[in-house]
């Protein structure tokens, strides 16, 4: 086997630039990329307003894991899930519930004082803390051997135009919300934005080639000899970056080809099943080029509204999240709703786990943790205990194939677990008050 040497290593022991060891870091003779030493990655994906807790979590005293209704699409993966109840969203402070819910959900601080007005609750501002996806973004690309392009992407789906404390689950620092890229083409674009620039090059090459035909006759014999060695120089130069850009859509450039996206989606609520589609997509795309390491993927907003007519459900999902258990209807359209939230992040572990690492060290699923989430425990009571904590992959290294009841634990000590799987333990994480006992045991 490997051993596992590391760019910077790499870098002193042979004298080359950074440049050239980035171009060489893919090559599996170098062993950049050894089985005992895997790429690790974290997804968090959001879905909002709570759950039906009864349709929802495992049986903790059971033998094997067996899923309710809303959890059934997860079935594939069963040994590969790890679901996490007792977890509680124990910071106070200014905001909503809604607004807490998502805003304290990754940074496990408390809202700086604002004006925005959540509910019949003081308002407040933005988050007071970095959030843990930024935090290990930055721990991955202090380090040569594990830094990216991009270092995290976040997606979105249907997130508002509006910047609010509703709309924003990552930080960057204090005051300093990250806004998803929730239109799949801006996101193709910010990903593969150097094929498109290379087909503009290559066409500017050709006004060129047009434009030193049209002077030839003007010009002497010497100077057209001379012209057309510039000539041949621009044509090999076009040549090449044809070939490069041919390369990129059919093999691609690295390990996969430029994915080939639905033309002409909007953005818009009916739209919903096939834009997640195609974000997630573009997700699993970004990973087999190693552009980043770290992602969040917001579907909709906290107290997001949108009408799953493609269930045969036109009422919006947070006026029916705030229906009482007893409506029946509500109750049930609830239970489908999630499903079909369960059902997102499934397709996502069915990608990740159809695709091989490039090194071999098996799926992207087993060197992946998806974490879905939520800000509300549950819609109607607006409760942020037992949180909805649904892990699915092998990239924390965690156990898996497990229902866990931690009754009540703060979910600061789970941020805490996030940072420890992924190489980089923390005493805290957000408010010290909450972490005292330490990250959670999920080994």
């Amino acid at each position: 086997m490997k051993s596992y040497v590391s760019r910077r290593d790499f870098l002193a022991r042979s004298g080359i630039s950074v440049a050239a060891a980035n171009l060489m870091f893919n090559l599996p003779s170098l062993g950049f990329g050894a089985a005992n030493a895997p790429k690790k990655r974290l997804v968090f994906v959001f879905s909002p307003n709570g759950v039906i807790p009864d349709h929802f979590w495992p049986d903790p005293n059971a033998s094997e894991m067996d899923f309710k209704r809303i959890l059934q699409p997860l079935n594939p993966f069963k040994s590969q899930v790890l679901t996490l109840h007792g977890v509680c969203n124990r910071i106070n402070g200014d905001g909503d519930g809604h607004m807490r819910g998502i805003g304290c959900l990754l940074t496990g601080i408390e809202l700086y004082p604002g004006d925005v007005q959540g509910g019949s609750d003081t308002p407040a501002g933005w988050s007071q803390g970095i959030s843990v996806d930024q935090h290990l973004k930055n721990k991955l690309q202090s380090l040569p051997e594990t830094q990216t392009r991009f270092g995290s992407l976040e997606f979105g789906v249907m997130v508002p135009e509006r910047a609010d404390t509703w709309t924003r689950m990552s930080y960057s620092g204090p005051n300093q919300p990250v806004a998803p890229i929730d239109n799949p083409y801006q996101m193709f674009d910010k990903l593969y934005g150097q094929t498109k620039n290379r087909a503009m090059l290559a066409s500017v090459l050709d006004d060129l080639s047009n434009d030193f035909r049209k002077v030839e006759s003007l010009i002497s014999a010497k100077d057209r000899r001379l012209l057309q060695d510039h000539v041949t120089m621009v044509r090999e130069v076009e040549k090449e970056l044809k070939q490069q850009l041919a390369q990129q859509l059919t093999q691609g450039n690295v390990s996969h080809a430029v994915p080939q996206l639905t033309p002409n989606v909007e953005e818009q609520n009916d739209n919903m099943p096939e834009l997640t589609k195609m974000q997630m997509d573009l997700m699993v795309n970004s990973f087999m080029s190693d552009f980043a390491r770290i992602a969040t993927f917001q579907i909709t907003n906290s107290v997001g509204d949108a009408k799953m007519r493609w269930l045969g459900i036109d009422a919006g999902h947070h006026e029916l999240s705030h229906e009482p258990d007893s409506n029946e209807a509500a109750y049930e359209s609830l239970i489908k709703i999630n499903t079909w939230y369960c059902e997102q992040v499934a397709y996502l572990a069915k990608r990740l786990s159809e695709t091989p690492e490039p090194d071999g060290s098996g799926s992207m699923l087993d060197n992946t943790t998806i974490v879905w989430t939520n800000e509300l425990g549950k819609g109607n009571s607006h409760t942020r205990d037992d949180i909805p904590f649904v892990l699915v992959g092998g990239g924390l290294g965690v156990k898996t194939g497990r229902a866990l009841d931690f009754k009540g634990v703060s979910h600061n000590r789970l941020l805490m677990s996030f940072c420890e799987g992924m190489g980089f333990p923390e005493k805290s994480f957000g408010n010290p008050d909450f972490c005292g006992d330490g990250p959670l045991a999920l080994s």
